[in-house]
């Protein structure tokens, strides 16, 4: 017999210009960093994580690489500065001080920094302007305009990390 073919990942683009997971009604979390309002989907969501202590630069690492959260539950966590790696023009360097929550991936092993997590709401894929040209911000997958919030690619920010990565 045939080997069952492999299934589809959730965040694979579709030809209509839409992930797997917004073909139809999804969930997302609302949470902001540095006044910045951004979504990422539930259906992507790990877990969110309280900050209790402030990181050490690790040398030899990416500025928005922040340091590693250890946890019982999910292990070590690679803690990214999210403001700095979507808005790295309007980046204070002293929001970082305030990131009160980790907000981690489902199957990956980094979680994305912010100051905090508003609300979770449910969109129609309609009220998402998708984005077409994904060239320069990969992490980028729509803006909802109802909410003044960017839909963050979480597949997105793996490529640039795992590329980041790649070049050290």
């Amino acid at each position: 017999p045939e080997p069952e073919p492999e299934p589809e990942p959730e965040n694979r683009w579709c030809e209509n210009g839409r992930p797997n997971w917004a073909q139809s009604r999804f969930e997302c979390l609302i949470f902001n960093v540095g006044g910045l309002k951004l979504a990422v989907p539930l259906i992507t969501l790990g877990s969110i994580h309280q900050i209790d202590r402030r990181f050490n630069a690790l040398p030899g690492q990416y500025d928005w690489f922040i340091g590693i959260l250890q946890t019982p539950k999910s292990g070590n966590i690679k803690v990214l500065d999210t403001g700095l790696c979507v808005m790295p023009e309007r980046h204070d360097p002293a929001s970082r001080e305030t990131l009160a929550y980790v907000i981690t991936i489902h199957g990956y092993d980094w979680g994305l920094a912010c100051h905090g997590v508003e609300q979770s709401i449910t969109l129609e894929p309609e009220q998402v302007k998708w984005r077409t040209q994904r060239g320069t911000r990969p992490w980028l997958a729509g803006t909802v305009l109802e909410h003044m919030c960017s839909l963050v690619d979480t597949d997105g920010f793996q490529a640039i990390i795992a590329q980041a990565e790649r070049a050290l």
